[in-house]
């Protein structure tokens, strides 16, 4: 008979201790959905980077550098780097003036100025600027001469610098520099050239030494009327010969003959 008042007054309890729990789960599950929300939400832009914000697909604002919270599902960001960036040029088959082929690579430096233009105004800006560069090495180097690709790779980088900063100035791009890394010529060409080099360099030595025997000469000249002036400069410099020449140890000394003292035919006035 005691059995059953402990029994309800226990089920009582867990009824109460139940309805208490049902009255708290929506709170706590709102907590919970609020929490997941807040923390969903939370972007670190890079002092480096830039994002721009969109909702609902419509651009709102540029994000800066720093600890931002956008709206889930309703809010996204994209991210752009506004350092210097560096793309490759794919090696380019070129045909020059002269008509020579030649394989062509190179490298672009850009930055962006304006995250907003790069982003709204082309659809991949880096690939578009790789396209572009591409299409100026080939129009550039083929109007130009072999040797003045070779000699005037600056110049050259610089006119393709003009022409690719033409177009991507309207997309808030800056190109930097445009440089020209490697030039691949075909082997019967390179042979060709050494051999140019080598001709080069023989004409130039041909015409120093030329230049030397010039001057040699024109001083011997001078020495020679300087010695004409005196008689007794040229016993002194006859001197100076036998000097040297004893002072190498020689058997044999040869004495120079004056050729004025010997006697001289008389010339046949009789016609």
């Amino acid at each position: 008979m005691s059995v059953c008042p402990l029994m309800f007054l226990s089920a009582v309890a867990n009824k109460v201790e139940l309805s208490k729990y049902n009255t708290m789960n929506p709170m706590f599950l709102f907590g919970i959905i609020l929490g997941v929300i807040l923390l969903a939400g939370i972007r670190i832009v890079f002092e480096y980077k830039r994002a721009l914000k969109f909702r609902f697909g419509k651009y709102v604002k540029t994000l800066q550098p720093g600890f931002r919270w956008i709206i889930p599902l309703v809010e996204t960001i994209q991210v752009v780097d506004i350092r210097v960036i560096t793309i490759n040029i794919v090696s380019q088959e070129v045909m020059t003036e002269d008509n020579v082929p030649c394989s062509i690579d190179g490298v672009v430096f850009f930055k962006i100025n304006d995250p907003e233009k790069a982003v709204l105004e082309v659809e991949e800006y880096d690939f578009a600027i790789t396209q572009l560069s591409q299409a100026a090495l080939r129009d550039v180097c083929g109007k130009v001469e072999l040797d003045t690709i070779l000699s005037k790779r600056e110049e050259m980088g610089k006119n393709i610098k003009s022409i690719v900063e033409t177009e991507t100035h309207h997309w808030g791009i800056e190109i930097i520099d445009v440089k020209i890394k490697d030039i691949q010529l075909p082997e019967n060409m390179k042979r060709m050239m050494a051999n140019q080099a080598e001709a080069e360099r023989s004409r130039r030595a041909r015409i120093i030494l030329a230049e030397a025997e010039n001057q040699a000469a024109a001083k011997l000249l001078e020495a020679g009327l300087q010695i004409d002036k005196s008689p007794s400069a040229i016993k002194l410099r006859l001197y100076q010969t036998l000097s040297n020449i004893a002072a190498e140890k020689n058997s044999t000394i040869l004495f120079p003959f004056p050729e004025e003292v010997l006697p001289r035919k008389p010339k046949n006035t009789d016609l």
